[in-house]
């Protein structure tokens, strides 16, 4: 599911992450919304990047304070005066 050994261990690593989706810098297309979840196999929380269909197209962990914390910014995006 994630291949990138990377783990956003902050807000701000969040945001900066939610930023690249945002603006296009990951080089995605058909991106329709962004999710904090749970792996089911091993509990791990993840920041999922979903399509149209709700197929996951990037993924990267996150810490459980950054799940705990960062749902706000992942619902309302980062700057939600924009939306």
């Amino acid at each position: 599911m994630n291949n990138n050994a990377e783990i956003i261990s902050t807000l701000t690593e969040l945001e900066n992450f939610l930023k690249l989706v945002e603006n296009g810098g990951l080089g995605l297309t058909n991106i329709e919304g962004v999710a904090l979840a749970t792996n089911n196999k091993d509990g791990r929380r993840f920041v999922a990047v979903l399509d149209d269909k709700h197929q996951l197209l990037l993924s990267r962990w996150v810490t459980e304070e950054v799940f705990q914390t960062g749902q706000d910014l992942v619902r309302n995006g980062t700057n939600p005066t924009q939306h």
